[in-house]
């Protein structure tokens, strides 16, 4: 606790704030959805009720991480790759050999986490899209078995980009370097990141089912909608713009980030979609009771974390 205290979170004002309209805006989320439940028994709340409690678990593990100022924040966050990567993996139909392959893929995630934490971005931004782009290959040309083995490559090395390396960007966030001026630094930059995708998610499902009526990609994912996701791209664009003091960029950069943002999410979001739909499954895992997997919660944060990383790096650092 004394290390929590002096870590310098609860002497930043700006983070408190964002801290508390998380959690607030949450608690009101979930008494509006219990009251309307109380009022309209037939009102379908199920899918709402369902994110609402969803992210509840999300935002209690994102906002720890920015809270504690040890490595329990890289581990906690790493443990989400872990999670996500074993979800990905065991509904794609991977080989009987592939397995030798698989492990030395899951041995890649403490490196790549180790290299966020030492804050080295020349090893880390090549590490799992080079090193091991070149290495799972060899691994499975030395099992011998050939039939279906360019599937399983290109599948793998897939996997492993989105579950370990899209997601470990939330954790180099934590390791970027103190800018002068900018108090927030990179817990600032986390919350924003995950806030942002947060209420993006919420604010394009929101305004599909306000105003949707135009489907984008109906084979794909019939709830999208061009209202929602026209509205949602405004909304989390305008609400970037509110939490710039969390990021050391200036406001046209702020804009362009949040939208940038807003856009990463929708596209991770039906990415996964069109797997599932192939798969044939609802959902990657059920580790979270009612409402699937990990990764069917953080998603969209694949895609945002590294997108918004890079623009930050190259804006800012």
């Amino acid at each position: 606790m004394e290390n929590i205290l002096h870590s310098g979170i609860f002497q930043n004002n700006d983070l408190l704030i964002v801290i508390a309209l998380i959690f607030g805006i949450l608690t009101f989320a979930t008494l509006l959805f219990f009251i309307i439940g109380k009022i309209k028994p037939n009102a379908n709340l199920k899918e709402l009720k369902a994110r609402t409690k969803s992210w509840w678990v999300m935002a209690s593990v994102f906002i720890a991480a920015t809270i504690f100022n040890t490595k329990i924040s890289y581990v906690a966050i790493a443990f989400l790759s872990f999670v996500a990567f074993r979800e990905l993996y065991s509904i794609l139909g991977f080989r009987e050999s592939d397995r030798r392959a698989i492990f030395w893929a899951f041995l890649s995630i403490p490196i790549q986490y180790y290299l966020a934490y030492i804050g080295w971005y020349g090893a880390f931004i090549i590490f799992i899209p080079v090193e091991m782009f070149l290495l799972l290959p060899l691994r499975l040309v030395l099992k011998g078995d050939t039939a279906g083995i360019t599937k399983s490559m290109g599948v793998m090395h897939w996997t492993l980009m989105l579950t370990v390396f899209g997601i470990s960007h939330m954790a180099y966030l934590l390791s970027l370097p103190e800018l002068k001026g900018f108090h927030a630094g990179g817990r600032g930059l986390l919350l924003f990141l995950v806030f942002l995708t947060e209420i993006n998610d919420v604010m394009q499902f929101t305004w599909g089912k306000l105003l949707g009526k135009r489907k984008i990609i109906p084979k794909v994912s019939p709830n999208k909608t061009w209202e929602g996701f026209i509205g949602g791209m405004i909304c989390t664009t305008g609400i970037g713009y509110l939490l710039a003091f969390l990021t050391p960029l200036s406001t046209g950069q702020v804009l362009f980030v949040s939208f940038m943002v807003a856009f990463a999410g929708f596209t991770g979001d039906v990415v996964m979609s069109s797997v599932k739909r192939d798969i044939g499954v609802k959902d990657t895992g059920s580790i979270i009771p009612g409402h699937g997997g990990i990764l069917d919660r953080i998603d969209s944060l694949a895609y945002t974390a590294p997108v918004f990383f890079h623009l930050v790096y190259f804006m800012a650092y």
